[in-house]
């Protein structure tokens, strides 16, 4: 009810403005004035994100990153959301705020912190951080500030709120001294549905004590100010979620990372979290000409930094940590359209994305064994145990198999770019084996000297248990001639099939142009399939190959429910051919019916509003850099061909690419 009242008030207040976006500098996503429609940005740090909305204080929900539980609702293990530490509401003059004016809301990119101002009844001007602490990754901060244009009274309450679908959750009140500083904080655990994780949160006050009155009634802590007109106070609420999924006593954390931030001071803290996101924009992309895109490329990747860490082993699932999307499952999503831009860019991050998939080597010898093969058989929804997480209702489940290829494709170029001899020896080595063995089994002989895969689901999942997939089929020649590959350079030799087999597997054609699988005839498709042989596989390098297939498919693809990622593919594609109208308008296509107002949140389909949908992010950043930008991974390493820009932009910028953290400058000269 009180969001309700929010929400309504919200609406009464800003109408004297027309929303706008005015933040020029390529780093500010700003708005201010009326957003009926608006949605909201996750402030992330690769473990949890905050979902931030328009209502002052709104938090949607906590999205943990890799914790999961049997849904009874999906039927299969989801992504768990966190407990709420910061429930917050803001009182004046004694009483719930009634209304507020000259709003506006900002996305600070650069520092990764999403700002709310406003004045609250005309009484008091508020301004605010949400901070989710890169250097804590448990851990988020508001940061606080208030002026009163009179004398005012203004309360902070705040609670902790449970999700639903938690067993019955503990509270307490904490007021304890911690090396002779009074800790006064509040802390909820809970057991998740079926009782697989202990969650907790805990929340406290950071204030100026000789101005501020605490209060704890019950469930609620409160702080009041009383203000003389022209005063100005600073304070934050701090919180944090642990859970047994990370810790074996993930109470005593919860409390102990908030004491870490009280002792040190927030701007102790804020310095370090900045300190980490300066380093991570030593890799960036600066657009000249064209400031949307400058923004909307930049979100992209600010979307990807903030939803994977180095060091985690953990990967991003489709919706990043913005919601439960998908279940928060993992699926090719993360190797073929948002691991190739880390990889470029973050090698740190990209090697988590590859841990994961090595860390689950096992659970895919099951499920190749449960499934009448030998090797590794990867899910095609991969929850933390790598085990299949599908719904069991849909046949991608069972039977879309080139996501064992893309984890393949995804492995060897990490060793492409990174050189590390030692992890392909001790690691990769064990997994791109492990996959050739899969597809070894997995194909069909035809006794002609050419193999097919049948029953399976390619990249169109309009297309069922077909046989002869191109996608499917083309990812496998690629998975084994890399397993090749690698066994030379390890000292092993490779079984004679592998080679056989990868050059036998069929890929079909009719007319000159490349089929989709045995028996298409021209159906509508959900989104690129043969496309993809161009790019990413770099299959199919025939110029005139690539253009009859790009025509051919362009109008088959499905515009209303059909997924960004295709047109960021035939833009990749255009780019490369020299065809610069085409390629930006198909860049265009790729995110612009996608942006969702005010701050151009990206949703899958240009009908849905999912979002945040890091997988298109990803793919529209892949366009930037491998097909504007000219750049390839290839056995060698990283390597630039003839770059292309796109109408209206004038240079382009790609800054700390690869290991070397080159930077390419592209101009229209």
């Amino acid at each position: 009810m009180v969001k309700q009242i929010l929400s309504a008030l919200f609406i009464a207040g800003c109408l004297l403005l027309p929303a706008q976006m005015n933040g020029q500098d390529g780093w500010t996503l700003h708005v201010e004035g009326e957003c009926s429609d608006y949605t909201g940005a996750s402030a992330a740090n690769g473990t949890l994100g905050v979902l931030h909305w328009k209502e002052p204080f709104s938090v949607r929900q906590i999205v943990l990153n890799n914790v999961f539980e049997l849904n009874d609702a999906t039927t299969v293990n989801c992504a768990v959301l966190g407990l709420n530490p910061f429930d917050i509401s803001m009182h004046v003059d004694g009483e719930y705020m009634s209304s507020y004016t000259r709003w506006s809301q900002d996305i600070d990119l650069r520092n990764a912190e999403h700002r709310t101002s406003f004045t609250a009844d005309g009484k008091v001007d508020v301004s605010y951080s949400l901070i989710a602490l890169r250097n804590l990754p448990h851990s988020a901060m508001f940061k606080i500030s208030l002026k009163a244009l009179s004398p005012v009274s203004v309360r902070f309450d705040k609670r902790i709120s449970v999700p639903e679908g938690y067993q019955e959750s503990r509270y307490n009140h904490r007021d304890f001294d911690a090396d002779g500083r009074r800790i006064r904080l509040q802390q909820r655990d809970a057991l998740t549905a079926h009782g697989r994780y202990d969650v907790s949160a805990a929340s406290m006050f950071i204030y100026d004590e000789s101005k501020g009155e605490y209060s704890q009634n019950g469930e609620c802590a409160s702080v009041e100010f009383r203000m003389k007109k022209d005063e100005q106070i600073d304070l934050c609420i701090i919180g944090s979620i642990c859970t047994t999924a990370e810790y074996s006593d993930p109470y005593s954390e919860s409390r102990r990372e908030l004491i870490y931030i009280d002792r040190s001071g927030p701007e102790v803290i804020i310095a370090g979290h900045r300190r980490l996101w300066d380093s991570l924009w030593e890799s960036d992309i600066e657009i000249t000409g064209d400031i949307k895109a400058q923004e909307a490329v930049r979100f992209a990747l600010y979307s990807l930094y903030s939803s994977c860490r180095e060091g985690t082993r953990l990967s991003v699932p489709p919706m990043g940590l913005s919601s439960q999307g998908y279940n928060g499952h993992i699926f090719w999503d993360t190797e073929l359209w948002m691991y190739p831009p880390m990889l470029l860019l973050n090698q740190g991050i990209a090697r988590s994305m590859v841990d994961y998939r090595t860390d689950r080597m096992e659970a895919a010898r099951r499920k190749a064994g449960d499934y009448g093969y030998r090797g590794l058989m990867y899910p095609w929804e991969s929850d933390s145990f790598g085990e299949e997480a599908t719904p069991v209702w849909a046949i991608t489940g069972p039977m879309e198999h080139h996501v064992t290829a893309d984890i393949a494709i995804a492995a060897w170029n990490y060793y492409c770019v990174t050189k590390d001899i030692n992890w392909l020896r001790e690691t990769g080595w064990e997994l791109l084996k492990g996959i050739a063995e899969f597809w070894t089994s997995r194909v069909r002989d035809n006794h002609d000297g050419t193999y097919s895969i049948a029953g399976v689901v390619g990249a169109d999942e309009y297309a069922q248990n077909v046989t002869d997939n191109a996608f499917t089929n083309a990812a496998a020649k690629i998975a084994l001639r890399n397993a090749v590959k690698a066994a030379r350079l390890c000292g092993y030799e490779a079984p004679h099939q592998w080679s056989r087999i990868a050059e036998g597997i069929r890929i079909l054609s009719k007319d000159g142009v490349t089929w989709e699988y045995e028996g298409y005839a021209g159906q509508q498709i959900k989104q690129a399939d043969v496309n993809l042989l161009v790019y990413p596989l770099g299959l199919v390098k025939d110029k005139g190959q690539m253009l009859r297939d790009l025509q051919y498919y362009e109008d088959k693809v499905d515009m209303v429910h059909g997924p960004a990622m295709t047109f960021s593919a035939f833009a990749t594609q255009y780019a490369r051919l020299g065809h610069k109208e085409k390629a930006g308008k198909m860049f265009d296509r790729a995110y612009k019916p996608n942006s969702r107002p005010p701050f151009g949140v990206f949703a899958e389909t240009p009908t849905s509003n999912n979002p945040y949908f890091t997988t298109g992010a990803g793919g529209m950043l892949q366009t930037v850099l491998f097909g504007f930008g000219g750049l390839e991974i290839t056995d060698k390493g990283i390597i630039q061909n003839k770059p292309l820009l796109p109408p209206g932009w004038e240079r382009l910028v790609i800054k700390g690419v690869g290991p070397q953290k080159k930077t390419y400058v592209i101009t229209n000269d």
